[in-house]
Order: structure tokens, then sequence, then C-alpha cells
């Protein structure tokens, strides 16, 4: 069996608990190096092998997926994150089932999410924003020409941004078509990681807020209202909503 899974996004106690089973278990491992904590690699059985993609290409990750499942061995396909998001899963599975080979996919937690853990705030406050825009800005894979930043701006959501610490000028200037120079913005390198550093600012003045940090890459940045703002409380937990659960009090 294939699987594929998430590790989180840097604390190697955030992989899911069946994905450190797995990991254990697994006669083979092809891990994303670049971006996953080699210490993963002390799950790792005795004898297991052990292959970091960063140095391979597509065809030598499938390569080594095929002769696994032939022999019958247990491989565990280590992503960073959550593999569904940014993960380039996707040709890796169409390739098993055109092979038919069985495989899996183990969920993990997204840098996104981690990020809010670590600013303590919430993406979804009521009266505030009901709606979380995960994407990313153009570089040297492109993105659909409806999905610019300066497009996605203009719903005024809470946005969580990936890979594009290396162009934030131009995307703060993309952000400010739609966002006001006020808004908030927090950087979150290595969210979770132990040299975690957390940048918060404005859209007018992130840019020199982050100058001499040299960070790249390895950073969400978010933007929106919900990073400081009045909200109203939810109806959830309000003693005067009813629920399927309680009554409301009068």
């Amino acid at each position: 069996m294939i699987s594929f899974i998430g590790a989180g996004p840097g604390d190697v106690d955030l992989i899911t608990v069946k994905g450190r089973r797995l990991l254990e278990e697994a006669d083979v491992i092809i891990y994303a190096g670049s971006l996953v904590d080699a210490r993963h690699m002390d799950s790792a059985k005795e004898g297991a092998e052990i292959y970091n993609s960063a140095t391979m290409h597509l065809d030598d990750v499938l390569d080594v997926m095929k002769k696994s499942a032939e022999a019958g061995k247990n491989l565990v396909r280590l992503h960073t994150g959550d593999p569904s998001v940014y993960g380039a899963i996707q040709e890796q599975m169409d390739a098993l089932d055109e092979w038919g080979i069985d495989y899996e996919v183990i969920p993990g937690v997204s840098s996104f999410s981690a990020a809010a853990a670590s600013l303590k705030r919430e993406f979804t406050l009521p009266g505030v924003s009901q709606t979380v825009i995960l994407t990313r800005r153009a570089g040297r894979t492109p993105v659909p020409e409806g999905e610019s930043i300066d497009k996605l701006a203009a719903h005024g959501a809470s946005m969580a941004i990936f890979l594009s610490a290396g162009q934030l000028e131009a995307l703060v200037e993309d952000l400010k078509k739609g966002y006001t120079d006020d808004t908030l913005v927090a950087v979150v390198y290595k969210a979770t990681w132990a040299d975690e550093i957390v940048v918060r600012s404005t859209l007018k003045d992130v840019v020199k807020d982050m100058e001499g940090r040299d960070i790249y890459k390895h950073a969400q940045i978010l933007v929106g209202d919900f990073l400081d703002s009045d909200y109203e409380k939810s109806k959830l937990y309000d003693k005067h909503f009813s629920t399927e659960y309680r009554k409301a009090e009068r």
C-alpha cells in the first residue's frame, strides 16, 4: 500500500497519530526534504529505504513507488502540511490509478492553520469574515487569470497567501487594490518550527517591517480584519439561541 501523508507544518508532533503509525511501519519512505523536518525519519524502522524527493523529479518518485508496490512493500510519501494544498500529489495519484496501484491519503495540519494558531486568531469571525481564501501570487508557476491577487482581494475575505514572501512588494500592491492601507497583515515564517518568526503589520508598513529579515520562503502571509477587530459573538454558544441540543433561555 502507498500512503500519502501530511507531515504537518513543522513541529514533528503535529503529524497525525495515524500518519506517525504508518511512517513507523513503512518499508519505504519518500519525504519532501526541502520542507519536511528530517527528524520525522527518526520514526522509520530499521532497514527502511529512505528517499529525499528534493533531489528527485516526478519520474524518479513514481519509479520508486511502482517498484515498491510490485515488491509488496508499504511505502509512505511524506509531504509537508496537508498534501491537498500545494502538495503536487494529483499527478502522482493519477499515475498510480493508471497502473492500478492502491493508495490512500492521510490529511495533515496545513501551514495556514498553523499560522493562525501561532497568532491565536480565528479566520472566520462572525460579522467580520466567513470566508478564507487560500492562494498564491503567480511566479514560476502561473495562476489562472481569474485568480489574480487583486481580483481575490476585492472580496475582503480572510486570506492566507502561500509561496509569495519573495514577491512581497508586488504582492502588497496587488492587495491594495482590494484592501485598505490599514488592513492588518501577519507574516509567519516557519509556523510551529523552533525558529518561527512572526511579524505583525499593515499593508502600508509590512514591506518596511520585513526589511533585513531575509525571509523569502517558508512563510505564510495572512491578511484581513480577522487579525484584530470587533466581532459578533457566535450563535453556537449564545444562551438566547436555540439549537437541536438545547433550548434558548428567556
